[in-house]
């Protein structure tokens, strides 16, 4: 039942790789993930997601719901939500993401999709909480061109 399990620990295989915790694409999980090593999500999860040091990866099964918070993270499948990403957002080209995203870096694959605003910061800069006025780019697709609004 390797797909109906959650699995935990940084294991060493004998290539060396560091392995993840996993959520199958049999779990739910609805509530809060924390931790301390990555994951990657084939299942579906309600909530939120906090691993700030850590990668977050959502295989091509998972389903997110959640706002994420992590150092990394890698789209195959689907977010809905916001994501803040201390390092780089990455979605391949047969992810999807509708949300806003703050990120250091971004990449957007060929062929995904996003839906939300972006708001690149520089590193090691925590973003502002405030409501003064800032220009971010709105995407309503890869393929659109970018809208700029004032908010």
């Amino acid at each position: 039942m390797q797909n109906a399990t959650a699995t935990s620990g940084h294991q060493q295989s004998s290539t060396g790789a560091v392995n993840q915790a996993r959520i199958g694409k049999g779990l739910v999980i609805k509530g809060e993930i924390t931790g301390s090593e990555p994951i990657c999500v084939d299942g579906k999860v309600e909530g939120s997601i906090n691993l700030p040091e850590h990668c977050v990866t959502i295989g091509p099964e998972g389903q997110v719901t959640a706002t994420i918070n992590a150092l990394e993270v890698v789209v195959q499948g689907k977010i809905t939500g916001d994501v803040t990403v201390n390092g780089r957002l990455d979605v391949r080209s047969e992810g999807s993401l509708t949300g806003d995203v703050i990120a250091e870096r971004i990449s957007v694959a060929d062929g995904a999709f996003f839906k939300g605003k972006i708001e690149i910061v520089r590193p090691g800069e925590r973003p502002e909480k405030t409501n003064s006025a800032s220009t971010k780019k709105q995407f309503s697709s890869v393929r659109d061109e970018p809208t700029y609004q004032t908010v």
